[in-house]
């Protein structure tokens, strides 16, 4: 929370607890009634997409949160170079609100809202428009009201809560007291009321906006920079017109410059650009692989494990050996990952933490347990934690820890000159 939390800092379902989403159940019960009694011809499709788009930004935000995890945990071009913190994954996890926030904010302008109801796909006219009105009028109101909620009054009450994550992840971005959504709210409902109320508006406008929200969002806050150099040497002006990681990332360390959204002109015409923003953004760019101390090499256990770790769910990952009903649910997804984790077959880095001045990687083979029980696996299994081992070793790594099964028919393998 804030240092001084102010009026409307808590959500209003906060009591609901794991429940909250129940709030959606008369407009999800309402919408399969109309689908039911309606013929196809009269459905609202704007309606009908609300709730699957929903579903769309958490799958959206969940795969920024694991890649930014394993690229900060590999270490290559991290920005800052510092350790997440119990509170603040505490303190993160119901980012989920934010969305469950808009989704009721939707349906109550699709039924009440003129124009916002029975859009067709798509219609250039408002595309441009919503362009038009995010980087006119709500980059500049942003600016300032960012500004505002630097001031002590306000920073101490409300914004200090998001300034809490020096080291931000993905989802930082919207974790705000409710009071500020409130206002950012209002802010990117310009483009989207105006499309509506004028009869330019689509789906794929108020999709592709929110989308695109949502996506600046997760890069700026990821800690990681991933816009490569040559993207502002081809279009100069670029520089701008879209924020990077490491420009950003200046705001959470230094908290008086670099207030924009995503486009910095508004930084550079008054005079608020942090100094260090094009050498931070250089500096990022080279930072390599990080060299670990020590390897602690495991695998994977079920196919649900995939989960568990540390870039997976967060309320899974503090329940390793915990199973939950829905998780049949996303079979697709588990299904997919054991796949990919067949083609890739190589080690990867999934967390990474550091104790004074020793890193302490832990490295996991793409094997399941019940793989190691199988006499065909036990070549490839052999080969790769071999590759694991001369890999941690070519990396400096003096100390190799084993948490795999059947760890006695591998310890040839790594009794070199290492620590077991």
């Amino acid at each position: 929370m804030a240092s001084k939390p102010g009026f409307l800092s808590d959500w209003p379902w906060k009591p609901l607890g794991s429940f909250k989403y129940i709030i959606l159940a008369p407009w999800i019960t309402e919408t399969i009634h109309s689908v039911m009694v309606k013929d196809a011809k009269e459905w609202d499709y704007s309606n009908l997409v609300i709730v699957p788009f929903m579903f769309w930004r958490m799958l959206h935000n969940q795969i920024w949160i694991s890649l930014s995890r394993y690229r900060t945990a590999k270490g290559a071009n991290r920005i800052v170079d510092k350790g997440i913190e119990f509170d603040q994954v505490d303190r993160e996890r119901n980012w989920d609100d934010q969305i469950l926030f808009n989704g009721i904010l939707f349906c109550l302008g699709n039924k009440y809202l003129p124009g916002a109801s029975h859009l067709p796909i798509w219609r250039t006219d408002g595309v441009i428009i919503t362009m038009l009105l995010h980087a006119g009028p709500v980059e500049f109101l942003y600016y300032w009201l960012h500004r505002a909620l630097h001031h002590h009054y306000l920073y101490s009450r409300y914004h200090s809560h998001h300034h809490s994550s020096i080291a931000t992840e993905p989802i930082t971005s919207v974790i705000h007291p409710f009071a500020e959504h409130i206002a950012y709210f209002l802010l990117f409902a310009i483009p989207m009321s105006t499309i509506a109320l004028t009869g330019t508006g689509s789906i794929i406008a108020f999709a592709g906006y929110v989308t695109y929200i949502d996506l600046m969002n997760n890069m700026g806050h990821c800690n990681f920079e991933l816009i490569p150099n040559w993207v502002f040497s081809v279009f100069p002006p670029l520089k701008y017109l879209m924020y990077t990681p490491s420009f950003h990332s200046l705001h959470h360390t230094q908290f008086r410059t670099n207030y924009s959204l995503f486009m910095p002109i508004y930084d550079y015409m008054y005079g608020t650009v942090d100094k260090s923003s094009d050498t931070l953004y250089e500096n990022s760019l080279k930072r390599e692989e990080e060299s670990p101390n020590v390897v602690h090499l495991t695998h994977l256990t079920t196919p649900e494990s995939i989960y568990h770790l540390h870039f997976g769910f967060a309320s899974l990952a503090s329940k390793p050996y915990s199973s939950a009903w829905y998780m049949w649910l996303l079979w697709p997804v588990t299904l997919w990952s054991m796949v990919l984790t067949w083609i890739y077959g190589r080690t990867f880095v999934a967390e990474r933490n550091r104790f004074d001045k020793i890193t302490l990687q832990t490295w996991v083979i793409p094997k399941y347990k019940v793989q190691y029980h199988s006499k065909r696996q036990r070549e490839s299994i052999k080969n790769l934690i071999e590759e694991a081992v001369l890999e941690a070793d070519g990396k400096g790594a003096g100390v190799l820890s084993l948490g795999l099964m059947n760890q006695a028919s591998f310890l040839r393998i790594i009794s070199r000159d290492r620590v077991v």
